[in-house]
């Protein structure tokens, strides 16, 4: 007997609880993308019918996302500051608390006339696409090291309007043009220690290593950066991280060691505090 759009989702929900704790809204999104259609549709349409297709394919779904792998990566998109953005297993998932850096750094590009902005380790591009189209007057560029994180991100600039961003690959500051300066440098960098038990759990284990790790407790690349940033920044110019929940402390030590200059913390909507910024010191 054919299964109802609400049967399918109520038996999707009990089978994805056990390893889910938005089984229900996992389940929600496979379907409305197994049958062509968004969220709103399942609820206006309970009684509808699944076609045999339609339910082959949302079957197929649930059983990977019941092995682990990421709703996203199932769909191949995600919401990030209202818009959506393809992803693939290439790059990071776009999660909310990246958002507060985008927030800052919206914040800080609106204080200057033109700005130029830097966004190390671009990846889906949600970072950079977002700022070039919130702040239409900078001039964002974006690097990222592995080829294929480029083109994902050269898709989303083009398919969401944001076609001036500058992309380089390389590593961090490495393929940037001797001569030039941001106005603002920012970076989600990778910042997970590798010793970390939550690389072994949920969505995680699926994304790309080499952009979740960082050696030195996860804070390697954050250093490094920051470390080599001052070349590619004017007195006063400023840099930006998101890092983890419990690595402020180490952050601001760091950035206090470069001579950084106001050095300020910023928490998000949980009062973790998840960005850290600062400015590099003026010529004397």
């Amino acid at each position: 007997m054919p299964t109802n759009l609400l049967e399918a989702l109520d038996a999707a929900t009990r089978e994805l609880g056990s390893i889910s704790e938005t089984a229900r809204l996992d389940a929600e999104v496979l379907l409305a993308h197994a049958i062509g259609k968004n969220r709103a549709y399942l609820r206006a349409w309970p009684e509808r019918l699944l076609q045999a297709e339609e339910e082959r394919r949302f079957l197929a779904y649930l059983a990977e996302r019941a092995r682990g792998v990421p709703v996203a990566y199932l769909t191949g998109a995600r919401e990030f500051w209202s818009r959506s953005f393809n992803v693939s297993p290439e790059v990071l998932i776009p999660r909310p608390e990246t958002e507060l850096l985008v927030e800052l750094a919206i914040e800080a590009a609106r204080c200057k006339n033109r700005p130029r902005i830097l966004d190390l380790g671009t990846g889906s591009g949600a970072i950079a696409v977002t700022l070039a189209l919130e702040c239409p007057d900078a001039e964002v560029w974006a690097v990222d090291i592995s080829e294929s994180a480029l083109a994902l991100a050269r898709r989303n600039a083009d398919e969401l309007g944001a076609k001036t961003i500058r992309f380089l690959q390389g590593s961090w500051l490495a393929p940037l043009p001797a001569g030039i300066r941001f106005d603002l440098i920012v970076s989600n960098p990778p910042y997970v220690s590798p010793t970390d038990p939550h690389l072994l759990r949920g969505d995680v284990r699926y994304e790309p290593r080499q952009a979740l790790v960082s050696a030195e407790d996860g804070l390697q690349d954050i250093a490094l950066i920051a470390g080599n940033a001052g070349p590619w920044l004017p007195p006063g110019g400023g840099l930006m991280f998101e890092h983890g929940f419990d690595q402020a402390d180490a952050v601001a030590a760091i950035l206090g060691k470069l001579d950084y200059r106001d050095v300020r913390r910023y928490r998000d909507l949980q009062g973790h505090e998840r960005v850290t910024a600062a400015r590099r010191a003026p010529e004397e």
